[in-house]
């Protein structure tokens, strides 16, 4: 959902776009997973990663942070955006992640018309 210059992706989680079932049983495939859908959502809304300013991440055990940091880092390589993560109870019991992000685009600069 885009609403005054922002993109909210919201629940993203490790689902195959194409059969919507979980994808990966480890934590390091479903936050991969996870984190390419928010691309596809974020790609199709016309922004991308670098866009992203605040994301939070829900984890079915906190235990994992460590692990899911280390992919996370791959996608926000150059500035990382603010993040909060928590421990959450999940739907289903497969699913081990989930995330939120709000993506910021800055303004098409206008051209110098002296």
């Amino acid at each position: 959902m885009a609403a005054n210059g922002a993109i909210y992706v919201s629940g993203s989680g490790p689902f195959d776009p194409a059969t919507h079932r979980i994808v990966g049983r480890d934590i390091e495939t479903q936050t991969a997973q996870t984190l390419d859908n928010v691309r596809a959502i974020l790609e199709a809304a016309g922004a991308s990663m670098a866009d992203v300013v605040k994301v939070t991440v829900f984890l079915r055990r906190i235990g994992d942070f460590t692990r899911i940091d280390r992919i996370y880092a791959g996608y926000f390589p150059a500035r990382p955006p603010a993040r909060t993560t928590v421990a959450a109870r999940l739907y289903g019991t497969e699913r081990r992640i989930t995330i939120d992000a709000i993506a910021a685009k800055p303004p098409a600069r206008r051209p110098d018309r002296r």
